[in-house]
């Protein structure tokens, strides 16, 4: 029999009012029952043009019933056993095609252009339905299938082929190449204009993300896009390490500044602090006012430990990077002293999506998040308050000074508290950084941040300033 185009069920099912405002209006593509009519119209032709000019037997136009039966067979034989839903099966019953025919063509006695049109149109469909593979397996099958049958039942030594039976085959099988052909052009023109779009989708949905993903800590952003954590209503139990910030004198500063430049402060400051809290994997949950909260240990964690250590890591490096800013607000003709003060604390807290189903946020509650704003409070400027959990935890690495015990509501014993010193790596003459300030001059430095080329520039810098101050001693 006759072949066909096979085409994905994609392309035949409703699509949406406006799928791709873009893509062309093109014909769709040619149906798999509509391609085994034309190629059984094709074959019919040739049996009776063959029958007409003498060529093959008149027993063969009862071939003719099996060719208009064949796609109505198939197509319900494909809904029996979802041959729609399996191109394999497709593949499969277009290799029965290949058989079937390669017996007719046997049955022609090997009649050139009528064996020659009905094996392109075989060979045309595997190509389109199953590429090269499809094609390899469907000639082999189609040949052997022909040779059997000349093999029983002999073949005439006349290969000619009279004028009818050439012109019917050549222009059923053009007819059957043409159109199938000019259906699977549209249907590529459509999957092309298709990928364009989405394309183009996908840019634009990497643009939007990209811009949603101001209002989420990258690490939740990131475990929602990539789909480790569904968007919906759901909390859980986890020990975090919680910080919280504000700066010292901001509402001083608040009453000198103008709006819009208090503002342009503010933003550099918390965008500056991000940036450290980010270094050190730390998930920034909101910004109130003056005030920065951040915790560890979700949605990814290293160990509580680690997450105490980075924690408090970040408060310090904070902390050092504030005298940098403080000097260049100076600069700036800003007087107010600004100093951050901080408090973290160390335990189990609810941590995860609260609020409504059209309006979420990603955040933790629990007497540790209580504990930790009440440290803050407590602390004075440049001071680092943590409670006696995450103390136990960075004991070995961070040295911290007691500092007493105080009373927190929801504790029912009194809370023992520590404020952190500095790391014990940096202590006593060992010490890789060396900090002084005064009126007109601030300096910080860590040695063991400095590469060879920076060392040079800086010792320039500093033994200008010392000739400088030489000079100026020297003049009075």
């Amino acid at each position: 029999m006759s072949g066909y185009v096979s085409t994905p069920d994609s392309t035949r099912k409703s699509a949406p009012e406006k799928p791709f405002e873009d893509t062309p209006r093109a014909i769709p593509p040619l149906p798999d029952f509509n391609g085994r009519v034309l190629g059984s119209a094709a074959f019919c032709g040739i049996i009776v043009a063959g029958v007409v000019d003498g060529v093959f037997h008149q027993n063969m136009l009862w071939l003719l019933a099996g060719g208009l039966l064949w796609p109505h067979t198939v197509l319900l034989l494909s809904r029996y056993i979802g041959a729609g839903r399996e191109p394999r099966i497709r593949q499969y019953l277009v290799l029965v095609e290949c058989i079937i025919s390669g017996a007719v063509i046997g049955l022609t006695g090997l009649t050139v252009v009528p064996s020659l049109a009905m094996g392109l149109m075989l060979m045309f469909t595997c190509l389109i339905v199953g590429g090269l593979y499809l094609w390899f397996y469907g000639s082999l099958l189609l040949g052997a299938a022909a040779g059997l049958v000349v093999g029983l039942l002999g073949v005439t030594d006349d290969f000619s082929t009279p004028l009818l039976t050439s012109l019917v085959s050549l222009l059923g099988t053009g007819t059957f190449i043409c159109v199938t052909a000019y259906y699977t052009h549209q249907q590529a023109r459509i999957l092309l204009a298709a990928k364009a779009q989405i394309q183009k989708q996908r840019e634009q949905s990497i643009a939007l993300s990209d811009k949603l993903s101001k209002y989420l800590s990258p690490q939740v952003w990131q475990s929602i896009f990539t789909g480790e954590r569904d968007v919906r209503l759901e909390t859980r139990r986890k020990k975090l390490s919680v910080f919280f910030s504000d700066i010292k004198g901001f509402t001083d500063l608040s009453e000198e500044m103008e709006p819009e430049a208090l503002t342009e402060l503010l933003n550099n400051y918390f965008n500056e602090m991000s940036e450290v809290a980010l270094k050190y994997g730390g998930t920034i949950d909101k910004f109130v006012g003056d005030s920065i909260m951040i915790f560890f240990g979700d949605p990814s964690s290293r160990g509580q430990k680690e997450d105490a250590l980075a924690c408090v890591s970040m408060a310090v490096d904070m902390r050092n990077h504030m005298k940098i800013m403080r000097q260049r607000w100076r600069s700036q003709g800003i007087r107010t002293p600004l100093e951050i003060r901080m408090g973290i604390s160390s335990g189990f807290v609810t941590v995860g999506n609260f609020g409504a189903e059209n309006r979420m946020d990603y955040t933790i509650i629990g007497k540790e998040v209580n504990l930790a704003s009440r440290l803050e409070q407590l602390a004075e400027p440049g001071q680092i308050l943590v409670s006696y959990e995450t103390f136990s935890l960075i004991k070995e690495r961070i040295m911290c000074r007691d500092k007493g015990e105080i009373t927190v509501k929801g504790f029912g014993r009194p809370v023992a508290i520590y404020e952190v010193i500095d790391f014990r790596r940096d202590l006593g003459p060992n010490r890789s950084f060396v900090e002084h300030e005064h009126a007109g001059f601030a300096m910080y430095l860590d040695s063991g941040k400095i590469c060879e080329r920076d060392r040079r520039s800086i010792l320039s810098a500093l033994e200008e300033a010392a000739d400088r101050l030489r000079e100026e001693e020297a003049d009075q």
